[in-house]
């Protein structure tokens, strides 16, 4: 009975040991996944609307980020004043613009309702 005992054992110290960057490998792997599908993307959109808060000017046509549309009246370093109806002007940070307003297009030529 003892001897069913023993040979289900670990065989001593040397299967104790593993590979030392064996383990290592699914969580490097992981993190590289996480990179290119998550942190890169993330930091490329956070440049371009960094680049877009910059390059805004009087005239422009944006978008707030609670989704109003208005023009850009005056700018400041921190803030800029909009339109956003007819005398009524509105003052916002720049962090607070989602983006420029697309015009809208002119439906087709050729196409018909």
């Amino acid at each position: 009975m003892t001897g069913i005992a023993y040979a289900m054992g670990t065989g001593g110290a040397a299967a104790g040991q593993g590979g030392g960057f064996g383990p290592f490998i699914p969580l490097i792997l992981m993190f590289v996944i996480f990179y290119f599908l998550l942190i890169r993307p993330q930091q490329k959109r956070q440049k371009e609307h960094r680049e877009l808060i910059n390059n805004i000017k009087k005239d422009d046509k944006i978008v707030i980020g609670g989704g109003i549309h208005g023009i850009v009246t005056s700018l400041d370093e921190t803030t800029v004043k909009v339109e956003i109806a007819d005398k009524v002007q509105v003052k916002v940070n720049r962090a607070s613009i989602a983006g420029l307003a697309e015009a809208p297009q002119a439906p087709a030529a050729g196409k018909k309702k």
